[in-house]
């Protein structure tokens, strides 16, 4: 089997993972309540949380699979993007139990690693394909020709999706993470009542920084009664602006493509207006749409592997090449 550790943000993450895809086990440890007090993710509090987790949520993994570390043939672990120190912990916890079992580690870039969630237990959707990766940090349209293996189409020039879900959570004062309080609140509320700007960039790319400053005004605008009253609203029309500007590049990039097959994977691919929007999209099931180490597992499966001890010197990277 393969072992998988993610570490690239805010979730401690280790799984399980057969050769044909299978999930044996994951388990995935979030730091979600201890950086909701300052609206979002500390770099250096998310590197310490990891430091405790990480290798408990290994031993964790491996219990509920009924599994030792003798059933594990190759680490898969990944290298980036994501923030270096959370990274640099993973990586350190992988090449430790790899070297100290003489086998084989498998680097894994975590945006593969969200595209490999389509291909686990079963799989929804097999490459080619068009597919959607919207999460926090990265949202980006990618070609899927084969497995391991994808080409960028568009990516945001400013803020990710996720990340505008999470800062547009913070203007409306809801809690952390933005984008599933958003989506709560949203469905209390009328998508039509306020008219926010979806920005229409060259090509396939996105642009959420005017969406998250018209949002801004609209609350500045607001008495705090008033605020009260609508903020049901504005969640509503402010997800609906996001979700717009999704499904609209996506049907653009297939009208390009002509791909007839489209999948969404990322944290934000469990959003449920997103979801409605693009009702013929395979997406990425549910438990393996945010940060996870199955996914890692399952794009290790696709990707070349480091022989002992050649991986000892394997660096981290915040970004992609």
């Amino acid at each position: 089997m393969i072992l998988g550790i993610e570490t690239s943000c805010d979730e401690t993450a280790a799984a399980l993972v057969t050769e044909d895809g299978d999930v044996r086990a994951s388990v995935v440890a979030s730091q979600a309540d201890l950086h909701a007090r300052y609206g979002g993710v500390v770099p250096e509090v998310a590197s310490r949380r990891h430091l405790e987790l990480v290798s408990a949520v290994v031993g964790e993994a491996l219990g509920r699979a009924g599994e030792t570390l003798d059933a594990v043939g190759r680490v898969a672990v990944t290298q980036g993007p994501g923030l270096v120190g959370a990274l640099l912990v993973g990586v350190s916890a992988a090449k430790a139990l790899a070297w100290a079992r003489r086998l084989p580690l498998v680097p894994v870039d975590h945006l593969e690693g969200h595209v490999a969630s389509l291909y686990l237990d079963g799989g929804v959707l097999e490459p080619p394909l068009l597919c959607l990766l919207a999460s926090g940090g990265h949202t980006l349209l990618l070609r899927v020709d084969e497995h391991g293996r994808s080409e960028v189409l568009g990516s945001t020039l400013d803020d990710a999706a996720g990340e505008a879900f999470d800062k547009g959570a913070r203007l409306l004062g809801l809690g952390y993470p933005g984008g599933a309080a958003i989506d709560r609140l949203a469905r209390q509320g009328d998508a039509t009542a306020f008219s926010f700007p979806v920005a229409r960039v060259p090509g396939l790319d996105f642009s959420f920084s005017g969406l998250k400053t018209a949002l801004r005004y609209a609350v500045a605008e607001l008495s705090e009664p008033e605020l009260e009253r609508r903020r049901a609203d504005l969640a509503a029309s402010y997800q609906h602006a996001i979700v717009r500007a999704l499904a609209g590049r996506v049907s653009d990039a297939v009208r390009e493509t002509e791909l007839d097959r489209v999948a969404v994977v990322g944290g934000v691919a469990a959003n449920s207006a997103l979801r409605t929007a693009l009702p013929d999209a395979a997406f990425a099931p549910l438990d393996y749409c945010t940060d996870n180490a199955a996914m890692i597992a399952s794009a290790a499966r696709f990707a070349p592997a480091l022989s002992y001890p050649d991986y000892l010197g394997l660096d981290v990277y915040a970004s992609r090449r």
